[in-house]
């Protein structure tokens, strides 16, 4: 199962948003998923612990610990854009998996 969080500046309305998209295109690509959503402050000291970070492009620099030990950290431009989220997951998250 892949462990996913997303994450956002306090952890309430970006992060939730980004996970309930993450949750439709896994469930479509038939791929289990174990997804949690907070502020970027509770994420960084957890992200190591999950194969994959979402958050937006801005928010993607204070996971470089993270990504130093191998977690996908995956920014987004468009929060709201099912589209890009879902050729992220092709190209930066099923792609390395």
């Amino acid at each position: 199962m892949l462990k996913v969080i997303a994450a956002c500046g306090n952890g309430m309305g970006s992060s939730q948003i980004i996970k309930m998209k993450i949750e439709k295109i896994f469930r479509k690509l038939n791929v289990p998923v174990q997804i949690h959503h907070s502020s970027v402050g509770e994420a960084k000291t957890q992200a190591s612990s999950y194969d994959v970070v979402f958050c937006s492009e801005a928010l993607a620099n204070n996971f470089k610990q993270a990504a130093a030990n191998g977690t996908i950290v995956v920014g987004l431009k468009n929060l709201l854009s099912e589209k890009e989220i879902e050729e992220k997951i092709m190209n930066d998250v099923m792609s390395k998996k």
